[in-house]
């Protein structure tokens, strides 16, 4: 017996629309490798529809009070609230995620960023004015840029539209937003939730590849592109973003050092590390997954970190015991596999290193230690499940490792030496270095990295400028 298809829609000018030409493209739960949903394959007419739709809404919303965009903001926030159990439902069957995890760790801060961002919306404020020359007052007013072209990936589908969309309309933007083309449903929910509060064109939604994406930001009409993806993604929006100086934002990967010294409680370091790794099946650029440990306690750690490894389950989302699900698609188990397969000689897998099941994309908690500093597996970002392990004599080597990468996005330092926290913290090259803790983050501070991990920052008031321009107004006090 054949289950009907759900048919999403693009969201374009106040209205859902299928792709101008028919086209789809299919829509896979990655717990079963089953096709259960087809989504738009937009292509040029369909964007051009939705960039001339925001572009017509701009005026209007950019001339909005801060008040009035605070008001929208806050509806929005207490309609995602109210609708979680159906945003929460289409993110499980988008991505598999556990569906209490998903419920606790993902709609409460989804909530209290974009309410963070509605706040923000009434602080835009430029430095006060003043007489840098006789006779003339200077003023400096933020403006919005204009409309802004998005497009979000598939680790956290809901939430990372949230982090493009919340601050682009606070700011008085309006935005044309690309979900990725394997999890686009929870954002086709948050365009019916936004479209029931925000004027028509001034929130849009296109689905489709990596060809509707670049059509989104070649496009003329954008004043911004802002991504979140991949380091080959992000090059690639950059250097079509050039060809018309585009304002470009970009939140890369990332291959974040979790730096582990001598004097830490091991049981507790392991335990939290591990969850920071695993969370989210590892497909987070900020992932806890390149662990750097004192040579005096590295094999202890291992040991204990395997243990963990060991006991830590995969499963289907309603399963209560698993801390996460499925890699988001084939590729990504073919991926994350695939390091595993060309490990070096050397490597020694201590736990894991293996699909779960023959049926959808789980892979085991993995642990792989022996590793040298310029093997690939240390080099570049696997996003998956997968917790290298490396030792280090002192704290200059301990640098050296941890800043020996082309990513830069996020880290961690653990000892109980507040100097020597201290010293990481100012030397560690990252967007950020959490101490004693990893992958915490709150609206209130700024996320994004430095090197390939690319710029800009999202969340904070930091993330809310960057979609802001600023203009210097001089006029005569000689009337």
């Amino acid at each position: 017996m054949s289950t009907e298809l759900r048919r999403l829609r693009n969201y374009i000018d106040g209205e859902f629309r299928d792709a101008a030409d028919g086209r789809t493209t299919e829509v896979v739960d990655p717990t079963t490798g089953e096709v259960y949903a087809t989504a738009p394959l937009s292509a040029q007419a369909d964007v051009d529809a939705a960039m001339a739709a925001a572009a017509a809404a701009f005026p209007a919303w950019r001339d909005t009070t801060p008040a009035e965009r605070q008001r929208a903001l806050l509806k929005i926030a207490d309609a995602v609230e109210e609708r979680a159990e159906e945003l929460v439902a289409a993110e499980v069957r988008n991505t598999g995620k556990p569906v209490g995890l998903t419920r606790t760790e993902e709609i409460p801060p989804m909530v209290d960023q974009i309410r963070f961002f509605a706040g923000a919306a009434r602080m835009l404020e430029g430095r006060s004015a003043g007489e840098y020359m006789e006779g003339l007052t200077s003023i400096v007013r933020r403006e919005p840029v204009g409309v802004c072209a998005q497009v979000a990936p598939w680790n956290y589908p809901m939430m990372m539209a949230v982090w493009k969309f919340a601050p682009a309309i606070a700011a008085g933007n309006t935005v044309v937003l690309k979900p990725s083309d394997t999890t686009p449903e929870s954002t086709v929910l948050l365009a019916e939730i936004l479209g029931g509060i925000l004027p028509k064109g001034v929130f849009n939604v296109v689905c489709g590849d990596r060809e509707t994406g670049r059509a989104m930001v070649e496009h003329p009409t954008p004043a911004m592109a802002s991504i979140t993806g991949s380091v080959r993604a992000g090059m690639q929006v950059a250097g079509s973003a050039a060809k018309d100086l585009k304002r470009v934002h970009l939140e890369l990967g990332g291959k974040a050092p979790v730096v582990v010294f001598e004097d830490v409680d091991i049981d507790k370091a392991v335990s939290a590390i591990a969850e920071a790794g695993y969370f989210n099946a590892g497909q987070d650029c900020t992932a806890a997954t390149r662990v750097l440990v004192h040579e005096s306690v590295h094999d202890e750690f291992v040991a204990a970190l395997a243990k963990t490894a060991a006991a830590t389950k995969t499963g289907q989302p309603d399963d209560e015991d698993v801390l996460y699900g499925p890699l988001n698609n084939a590729n990504q188990l073919a991926q994350v596999s695939g390091f595993i397969d060309r490990l070096p000689a050397h490597a020694k897998v201590e736990a894991g290193g293996h699909r779960v099941g023959d049926k959808g994309y789980f892979y085991a908690p993995t642990v792989v230690s022996g590793l040298k500093q310029d093997d690939e597996i240390i080099q570049q970002e696997v996003f998956g499940p997968v917790i290298t392990v490396q030792s280090f004599a002192d704290e200059a080597q301990a640098l050296a490792y941890a800043n020996g990468v082309d990513y830069a996005l996020a880290s961690s330092v653990w000892t109980r030496d507040h100097a020597r926290a201290m010293r990481m913290s100012k030397a560690l090259d990252f967007g950020c270095v959490w101490i004693n803790t990893h992958i915490p983050l709150v609206a209130e501070m700024p996320h994004g990295g430095f090197k390939k991990s690319g710029y800009g920052k999202d969340l904070s008031g930091y993330g809310f400028e960057d979609y802001t321009r600023i203009k210097h107004v001089m006029t005569s006090l000689e009337g």
